[in-house]
């Protein structure tokens, strides 16, 4: 298979993992142990398929170094499980807009340099897809890097819970370009979204009613810093309402950051409390802690999205795709639970569904 064309929007501790990740699974077999890879073939496509072809962020830090350098360069504290030789591919200077605010100002400083024409550089390096691993709240800078992915012909794929493929604006225009759009917000391998949503699932199968429930993360890094200030309501909107997709029913259900720890790093500590009735009404209540390293999180999930877009891509289908958007992202246009969404995407893969 050709390789698939990816630009970096964000080299944060997400981008850092994904990077990372390409190189430390380029041999993994279908028939090996790949601890943490769930897929080493998905869409056909291998990971090691996954090409950077461009790179931009706003951080001094990072800015004109090698990928390969900037991943591990101040803030970012991600955990290093791979040795990335150099790519040749410098970091460029992209639009600032709201990416960075006076809190991570605090984590950062912003490069002088002027910010180059990403558009140009897109069609300049052949980039295929773009990959936007912003800070979640800045809304101006996310919609920036998609309407340059349409001018310049990429797919999109937005990590941030800023509405873009749940947009039907959005999707209406990727649509007519016949380019995909992903998202939004991931859903992390196995964060608290998803753990949080499988435990409502395996409730409401054995028959127990869920009267409420709620979930707090506690964490360091930049992205925990901007969820907590900045982005604490609109990420406490779309997580709750990612969880609720699993109750047939209406319950109280809360979940959001709850406090950003610096000495925590890139680890994340997440708190749950579920109160509900079984049999006879006899009361059940689970409270549940789980700790994990943040960025590996969203890893398994971008190059499955970067692979599912790619083969949306081969088969000149534009617009939001439903399938690979609701198996991988919290808030998808076409929200539903977490089984009929792998079974969507199974579906897709095979040619049985469209999108």
């Amino acid at each position: 298979m050709n390789g698939i064309k990816v630009a970096l929007v964000g080299i944060g501790n997400c981008a850092s993992a994904l990077v990372q990740g390409i190189e430390h699974y380029k041999n993994a077999k279908a028939s090996g142990e790949n601890i943490g890879l769930g897929h080493p073939d998905f869409a056909g496509y291998h990971v090691s398929d996954i090409q950077f072809v461009a790179a931009f962020d706003v951080v001094e830090s990072k800015v004109d170094r090698d990928l390969s350098e900037a991943i591990f360069a101040e803030p970012n504290n991600v955990m290093r499980f791979a040795e990335v030789p150099s790519t040749g591919l410098k970091v460029q200077k992209g639009e600032l807009h709201d990416g960075v605010d006076n809190m991570l100002r605090a984590l950062v400083t912003v490069s002088e340099k002027d910010s180059v024409d990403v558009v140009k550089v897109l069609k300049d390096t052949g980039a295929e897809i773009l990959l936007n691993l912003i800070p979640g709240s800045a809304e101006e800078a996310t919609k920036f890097y998609a309407q340059a992915a349409l001018d310049a012909g990429c797919a999109y794929i937005n990590g941030t819970p800023i509405p873009i493929a749940s947009d039907p604006e959005w999707s209406r225009k990727f649509e007519e370009k016949g380019l995909p759009l992903v998202g939004d917000d991931i859903q992390d391998q196995l964060g608290s979204t998803v753990l949080h949503r499988s435990i409502l699932q395996l409730l409401v199968a054995r028959g127990v009613r869920v009267d409420k429930s709620y979930q707090l993360d506690v964490g360091g890094g930049a992205e925990s810093l901007d969820s907590h200030y900045r982005g604490r309501m609109r990420k406490r909107g779309v997580k709750s309402s990612a969880i609720g997709q699993d109750l047939p029913y209406d319950a109280p259900l809360v979940a959001g950051s709850s406090d950003y720890v610096p000495f925590m790093d890139n680890s994340r500590d997440s708190f749950f409390y579920i109160h509900g009735r079984q049999f006879g009404g006899a009361p059940i209540k689970i409270d549940i802690r789980m700790e994990v390293t943040d960025g590996p999180n969203a890893g398994p999930i971008l190059v499955d999205a970067i692979r599912g877009t790619k083969l949306a891509m081969k088969r000149g289908i534009g617009g939001a795709l439903e399938s690979i958007s609701a198996y991988g992202f919290k808030m998808p246009p076409t929200p539903t639970d977490m089984y009929r969404a792998e079974r969507w995407v199974e579906e897709f893969l095979l040619g049985k569904r469209r999108i």
